[in-house]
């Protein structure tokens, strides 16, 4: 159980006119308002006193879970969601903790989506910022909270809060900040300015919300700089959703000369890149800044005060706004991801060759137990270079991708398979080539490779410069040529390896971590087992799983089965919807039947 002691310093986080909150929202105060607890489940605990609802091992066991369930909503215009929670547990159970899930449900589909998660246990409530893309679509907000290990479990929601606009906005007139956080430095830090609050070391200006000194701001100052360079940072929401325009602020400066005032984005991979800088101290009154943002993936905005020294004034900032338009004088890059991937289906796509030679070709074979059909259906098209009938010793076959924007992070990931080489190192390279076609940098190439098998690659690259990704295929020599292939291209915005990834949604799994949701009604030598790699039985079984080629894959070992068995691996339950859905899975079968 929480402790109540711990209210007296929550209700300073409780929003005044709570009982007029928007749709979608509630402060817990005397009921959950539009939101239920799902019968089926443990329910959710309204506190004697209000104030927040829970759900702890008190009455429930590891593993239960107690879902909430929103009423028919709709966010017609960008929305930002908030939750003001926490999770608890003992310090011997950190192993297994409480999770907290929020899903959207909507109404034509059969799985809801995960859109955040979390399970840190934390003894002060924390703050989820989730930007909702506006949508005509009717849905429901779905919280699940998961009960982990130990005695004293427990996962509490304080507010839940849906606005129109953007979460990285913000007038600073709520106590909870819109979720923008102070980085501690024990010297300079940013704080609440305005309202009841006073500081007899500088002469702090009104804020810009209601040019009133009742309005609130936040502020740093320089009076207890103690080093060269003491640096204050305060810290957006990580945005969850793609935006780009223009972000505007206010800001006051006093003696600029000793300040630096800076504004960097951060992703999640810990990449900051500086998008804009004060240039002059600026007057008395407020400054307007407008900076060109652009977040094709998650990234937080930093508002950074760096001080020379005591004397170095203070800076005050209000009224973060953003505007799906751009800034004056910009325009915008249009871009679009699909046109750089290609599963060859149809054609090269926006892919080309070399002039001199064929280099790439675009083939379809007949998969057999010796040969793999393209990675993509198993049935259709990929590209195969230095076949020994067209390469030549020494021969490149370059395969040029087309044109990306600089300044982005992207994620490139593609399918191969080798044939035939002696050695396998550099038998294909892939090369960032700047506009005018010059190498700028050889950003992966093979060291070993299965032979024969689909290879899953993925490369995170950011350049300054527009440039173009180029696959090359190097013929060493006559006597150590051999076959390339190439399939399912795509490039994705952000980290290959984002530290934010959400599990797969329910009925998706590539088996690489876990069985995901799947169960089994039994398990024994004639279940679902999985596994990597080859299976035991010789001359049956695939050479490596479809999603890497070295990862996982679930398999039935038939030899131990009879006539009539069957195994059973299962989803979670669809819900019924009205209209068509389409399932798609992999699979590689020798001998008896598959039924789906």
């Amino acid at each position: 159980m929480l402790l109540r002691g711990v209210l007296l310093a929550l209700q300073a986080l409780q929003l005044a006119g709570a009982l007029d909150l928007p749709a979608g929202s509630c402060a817990f105060e005397e009921s959950t308002c539009s939101f239920d607890s799902v019968l089926a489940f443990l329910p959710w605990i309204l506190n004697e006193e209000g104030h927040y609802i829970y759900v702890d091992t008190s009455f429930g066991k590891q593993g239960e879970k107690a879902v909430l369930l929103s009423s028919d909503l709709q966010a017609e215009e960008w929305s930002c969601l908030r939750l003001v929670y926490q999770i608890t547990t003992s310090s011997e159970s950190l192993s297994d903790p409480s999770q907290l899930n929020l899903y959207m449900r909507f109404e034509d589909e059969s799985f809801d989506r995960l859109l955040w998660s979390a399970k840190e246990p934390s003894d002060s409530w924390l703050i989820a910022s989730l930007d909702l893309q506006n949508s005509s679509k009717k849905f429901k907000i779905l919280i699940e909270g998961v009960l982990g290990q130990g005695n004293t479990a427990s996962i509490a929601l304080f507010e839940i809060k849906m606005t129109t606009g953007y979460c990285i906005e913000c007038d600073f007139e709520e106590n909870h900040l819109c979720g923008f956080v102070n980085r501690w430095n024990p010297n300079v830090n940013w704080f609440v300015g305005g309202g009841s609050i006073r500081n007899v070391h500088s002469i702090l200006p009104q804020d810009h919300t209601f040019k009133s000194e009742l309005g609130h701001y936040m502020y740093v100052d320089s009076v207890y700089v103690k080093h060269f360079q003491e640096v204050a940072q305060l810290i957006s929401p990580l945005t969850t959703a793609p935006m780009a325009g223009c972000l505007s602020f206010y800001y006051q400066i006093q003696q600029g000369n000793d300040n630096v005032f800076s504004l960097y984005t951060r992703d999640v991979a810990g990449l900051y890149e500086e998008i804009w800088k004060a240039d002059r101290p600026g007057n008395a009154a407020w400054n307007l800044a407008e900076v060109e943002f652009n977040a094709p993936y998650p990234m937080e905005v930093i508002f950074e005060v760096a001080f020379n020294g005591p004397k170095g004034g203070y800076v005050a900032l209000d009224d973060i706004s953003f505007s799906p338009v751009h800034c004056q004088n910009q325009t915008e890059l249009l871009f679009s991801v699909v046109e750089a991937s290609c599963n060859f289906e149809q054609d090269l796509c926006n892919f080309y060759q070399d002039k001199e030679g064929p280099g790439w070709t675009r083939v379809k074979v007949k998969p057999n137990m010796y040969r793999a059909g393209d990675h993509t259906t198993g049935l259709g098209y990929y590209l195969l270079a230095n076949t020994k009938f067209t390469s030549q010793p020494g021969y490149i076959g370059r395969l040029y991708g087309p044109s990306l924007p600089g300044n982005l992070q992207y994620c490139l990931r593609f399918h191969y398979a080798i044939y035939g080489f002696l050695k396998m190192s550099d038998t294909l390279a892939v090369y960032i080539f700047e506009e005018n076609h010059v190498v700028q940098e050889k950003i992966w190439s093979v060291l070993e490779s299965p032979r024969g098998v689909w290879m899953q690659a993925e490369i995170t690259f950011k350049k300054p410069m527009p440039t173009k990704v180029v696959f090359m295929s190097l013929c060493k020599s006559f006597w150590d040529c051999g076959l390339v292939a190439l399939d399912d291209i795509t490039i994705q915005l952000g980290s290959c390896s984002s530290s934010e990834k959400l599990p797969p949604p329910p009925g998706e799994c590539t088996f690489e971590q876990d069985e995901c949701t799947f169960t089994q009604e039994k398990r024994n030598r004639s279940s679902w087992h999985r596994r990597r790699g080859e299976t035991p039985t010789s001359y049956t079984g695939p050479k490596g799983d479809h999603t890497t080629g070295v990862g996982y894959y679930m398999y039935i070992e038939a030899s131990h089965m009879v006539y009539g068995q069957k195994a059973r691996l299962l989803s979670r339950p669809l819900r019924g919807v009205s209209g068509k859905h389409c399932l798609t899975f992999f699979y590689h079968m020798y001998g008896g039947e598959l039924a789906c």
